[in-house]
């Protein structure tokens, strides 16, 4: 027997003379807590309320490790602690020099990130749209009364005949086509001018930078993102094409149930590959904006970004659609509502007259096309930088996740003044790192 007394027993007293010991040769009783200025507690045992538990010895059930340290496999973490390997109180954030933390981002990063990006350089952003939307708005408007007055001219009647039906559409398309066609390549243009921009400032908004209206017209790159935009329609017109001419052939042939059956199953095919095929290249123009990637290489670069994150990049497309879409419907009904009160056209009206109705739109007028075209203009004003900003931030999330994109980007946001070129090679694949020129 040791002459050392265990802890908790008494100098001069033997186990036996200590209170709750049992008789002799029974077994000797469970540690008791000592008093606040006692020796620890034996191992296993929690300490005093409000002790730290003693070096080497991992704390009682039910209480927290301490700040910092990783919980005993098969807990989770205590209310409040942060998951370990995760920031939390003590431990640094990701940086944020745009207001964006450079790290792996989630929905609700994207999402607001857009908005910080925009709010942050209105100039390069809102007042960038607003210069491209108003110059196409005012376009746009004219166009669009020529439009209207061709629909409203279009006139047909149940007495309408066969050849007299087939004049009036005639008139109608030969009127009409010209200026849709005119639109369209109208809307294709500014669109793609405005997408290019866009995505350079927020590309340098990211690293906390303000470039000016001139600075990302130059870093634009808007005949390579033309170039883009001209193959994406390529590749829908080469989904859509084939189908489109066997349903026409077959019409003409009078196969009728054949060519309505080719018609529903293609469609169905050909919108599920459309959808597809679009989500795989959507980072196809920042890849041309910040990499310098040409159209082609833009679009294999895409491909390659997207692969094996297909679903995620749909659901944060789909999402981003319906907020931006839900913002641009907002802002636009209050125009949209005026414009028809005033005489905006567009509308088909039915006139009965002696009991036989008359189908035609009604007469444009040039203030409800105006108030009609202003609504369109602040609308996209505030919703095209939204959107390309969440692009933006998709193509630098695969990035960090794929390709450690964050440690460039964070050494980068440090430097001032980068050219277009040392802002290109910052974000070329290849190049892990970035040391200032």
């Amino acid at each position: 027997m040791s002459d050392n007394p265990s802890w908790g027993d008494q100098p001069g007293q033997s186990p036996s003379d200590q209170p709750g010991a049992g008789p002799p040769g029974a077994e000797p009783p469970m540690p008791r807590y000592p008093s606040p200025s006692g020796q620890p507690p034996g191992y296993g045992q929690p300490p005093p309320y409000g002790q730290p538990p003693p070096y080497g010895q991992p704390p009682g059930y039910g209480q927290a490790p301490p700040y910092g340290q990783p919980p005993p496999y098969g807990q989770p973490p205590p209310y409040g602690q942060p998951p370990y390997g995760q920031a939390g109180y003590g431990q640094p954030a990701a940086p944020a020099p745009g207001g964006v933390p450079l790290r792996p981002l989630g929905v609700g990063d994207m999402l607001s990130g857009a908005f910080t990006l925009v709010r942050r350089n209105p100039v390069a952003t809102l007042g960038l749209a607003a210069i491209i939307q108003t110059l196409y708005g005012v376009c746009g408007a004219f166009i669009s009364y020529q439009e209207l007055n061709a629909a409203h001219d279009l006139t047909i009647t149940p007495s309408t005949t066969g050849p007299q039906l087939t004049h009036a559409l005639g008139h109608f398309l030969s009127s009409f086509a010209p200026y849709a066609v005119l639109e369209f390549a109208l809307v294709f243009v500014f669109q793609s001018v405005l997408t290019g921009m866009l995505t350079g400032a927020l590309g340098h908004g990211l690293l906390g930078h303000k470039i000016t209206i001139s600075e990302a017209w130059q870093i634009a790159r808007v005949p390579a993102v033309i170039g883009v935009s001209l193959l994406l329609l390529l590749i829908a017109i080469a989904i859509w094409a084939p189908i489109v001419i066997i349903v026409v052939i077959l019409a003409v042939a009078k196969v009728t149930a054949l060519a309505v059956v080719i018609g529903i199953v293609g469609f169905i095919a050909a919108f599920v590959l459309t959808v597809w095929i679009s989500i795989r290249l959507t980072l196809a123009v920042p890849a041309v904006v910040l990499e310098g990637a040409g159209p082609i290489e833009a679009l294999k670069r895409s491909w390659q970004l997207v692969q094996g994150s297909w679903w995620r990049v749909l659901g944060i497309t789909l999402l981003a659609g319906i907020v931006v879409a839900f913002i641009g419907g907002i802002l636009q009904l209050p125009f949209s509502i005026v414009a028809s009160l005033v005489g905006g056209g567009g509308g088909f009206t039915t006139m009965f007259n002696s009991g036989s109705s008359t189908v035609a739109t009604a007469a444009p007028t040039v203030l409800g096309v105006v108030i009609g075209a202003i609504g369109s203009i602040i609308a996209a004003t505030c919703t095209r930088p939204i959107s390309a900003g969440v692009t933006v931030l998709l193509y630098t999330d695969m990035r960090i996740r794929k390709e450690g994109l964050d440690l460039a980007l964070n050494q980068a946001a440090q430097a001032q003044g980068l050219s277009g070129d040392e802002f290109m090679r910052l974000w070329r694949p290849g190049q892990p790192t970035w040391r200032q020129p």
